[in-house]
Order: structure tokens, then C-alpha cells, then sequence
């Protein structure tokens, strides 16, 4: 299967590993992720709530170039996945800010006509190929591996529809293809704050406790997540959430291609499972 890749700002750097990961995954589950060329940060979250128009046009120059190619486009990240699937609803449905976005994009020679589909990554991997198709890669089960799935606060939202946006359950299902046991946590779609935490730290880090504690209350033993955003807000930040509120949090994040490549037994260096900053625990060390 071919997708057109779009990785978002995020995976050329701070989270490289998942960019990483994605690709090993996808090559070994036979999905060929062909990077959008000429691609452009797509405005974010922040961006489109200050200036809508910028971050549509934004957005829009993307789906543009990907809509040339006739396949599907593939998103990694969820802030670029709800900002690309916000653009191409509005512009379809908003005649009027279709014309004035398509008016911005002739000075780049280019139109965009609302033919691209865009989906998630976790969504090709649990609808387009299958849990089937997973577990037939599966060379090392993670029986015993209590995960707990964090979606978010944007992957599940009614406007996109690939799952239940109140009680998701594909990440879950995900976990449990990979002989893994994925632990109750009814915070799994509450959102971890990243976009505050250069505005309001101490809202950010009260939303990231709450996090943080759900699934260690729960017996978690390790976090996966959809998202370089999220990754980072509970990965980088734990250790001052814990400092803020006065717990010892030590609990490992993963992106969720980094799970899903150890039960590949794809080499742990290549997935890049040691970059995250709170170290691996006892649980974990042994599928390295």
C-alpha cells in the first residue's frame, strides 16, 4: 500500500524517533510512506486559533501538492492530522473561504479542488492493514506488558470519525494484537496540555498530573501515545509535574510504533527507544 507522508515539523526533529519508527514499522507491514515533497509546517493548533485564514492557507498549500498523487495521505502527528482534516472540511463546506484560499494559492501556482483523504497513522494500521496482519508480524508477544493508551485530546474527535470520540478503542485493540495488556485509563482522550505549558506551566503541568497519575493509580508501566506532542509533555515534563505536585513519576513513553516494533523485534536502536528522558523500567528493559 502507497501513502503520501506528510511527518509534520515535530518528526524532522525533537521526535525523530517516532519518525523512525513510523518507518520501520510501515516497511515491515508492507506500507510505503512516500514523503509529500515541498511539504510545509502546517500551522498547528496554536496558529489556527489566532489566525484562522494564515493557518487554512497554510494547510491548504499541503493538501494541494498532495493532491496530485492519487493516494491517501498519512499523518503522524495529531496536531497536523486535526489541523489538514479541520482545512479540508471548512473549504468544503464554506464556499466562500474556498474561494479566498484558492485565490492565496495561485501565487504559488496552484488550486486546491477537496480530493485528498487524510488519515492517521494509527488508523492505517488498524483499518487499512488490519490487527490480523499485525499480529502475523508479531515475533516477540509483550505478555505482561501493562500499557496504558493515551490518545489525546484531537485524534477522536466527532469531525474525523475513525473511532468513538468519548471511549476510543483502536489503540487498545492495537496493545492486545501485541499480546500486551492495555490497563484501564478513563483519561485516555483528556488532553495533556503541551500547547499551555509556554503560557501557563501550572495549568499544563495540573492537566499532565492528572494524566500521570491516572495511569500510574491503574499499574501502567508504561504510556504509549499517538502524538510528538503529547509524547513530549509527559515524557519531558514528568519530572517537574512530579516536582510541582510532589510524586516520583517513573513512568516510560513511548510512541506507539516504538511498542509495535519491539514485538516486531525490529532493533531497539533503530526505534529509537532509549532517546525518551525518563528511563526505561525493569518491564520494558526486558523486550530490549
Amino acid at each position: 500500500m502507497k501513502y503520501t507522508y506528510y511527518p509534520g515539523c515535530s518528526l524532522e526533529v525533537s521526535s525523530k524517533s517516532y519518525s523512525d519508527s513510523a518507518l520501520a514499522v510501515s516497511e515491515l507491514l508492507g506500507v510505503e510512506l512516500i514523503e509529500l515533497e515541498d511539504w510545509n509546517c502546517c500551522g498547528a493548533t496554536v496558529y489556527l486559533s489566532y489566525e484562522e485564514l494564515i493557518s487554512f492557507s497554510l494547510c491548504a498549500r499541503n493538501l494541494a501538492l498532495a493532491e496530485k498523487y492519487d493516494r491517501d495521505m498519512v499523518v503522524p502527528c495529531s496536531a497536523c492530522y486535526t489541523s489538514l482534516k479541520k482545512t479540508a472540511s471548512y473549504i468544503q463546506e464554506n464556499a466562500e473561504l474556498r474561494n479566498k484560499i484558492n485565490q492565496a494559492l495561485q501565487a504559488a501556482g496552484l488550486e486546491y479542488k477537496g480530493k485528498v483523504n487524510i488519515k492517521h497513522l494509527l488508523e492505517v494500521y488498524v483499518n487499512d492493514i488490519g490487527l490480523d496482519a499485525i499480529k502475523s508480524k508479531v515475533k516477540r508477544e509483550l505478555k505482561g506488558l501493562k500499557v496504558a493508551p493515551y490518545y489525546g485530546c484531537q485524534i477522536v474527535r466527532p469531525l474525523h470519525g475513525f473511532d468513538d470520540p468519548e471511549n476510543p478503542t483502536s489503540l487498545d485493540r492495537l496493545v492486545e494484537a501485541l499480546g500486551a495488556t492495555p490497563v484501564y485509563f478513563p483519561n485516555k482522550t483528556s488532553c495533556c496540555g503541551s500547547s499551555l505549558v509556554a503560557t501557563n506551566e501550572e495549568l499544563a503541568f495540573r492537566m499532565q498530573k492528572d494524566l500521570l497519575l491516572c495511569a500510574a493509580r491503574n499499574d501502567a508501566e508504561v504510556i504509549i501515545t499517538v502524538c510528538p506532542l503529547c509524547h513530549m509533555a509527559l515524557d519531558a515534563y514528568q519530572k517537574g509535574v512530579g516536582k510541582m505536585y510532589g510524586f516520583k513519576f517513573k513512568i516510560p513513553v513511548l510512541h506507539f510504533t516504538q511498542l509495535m516494533g519491539l514485538a516486531f523485534e525490529i532493533p531497539s536502536k533503530k526505534l529509537g527507544v532509549k532517546t525518551g528522558l525518563v528511563p526505561l523500567n525493569k518491564a520494558l528493559s526486558a523486550y530490549i
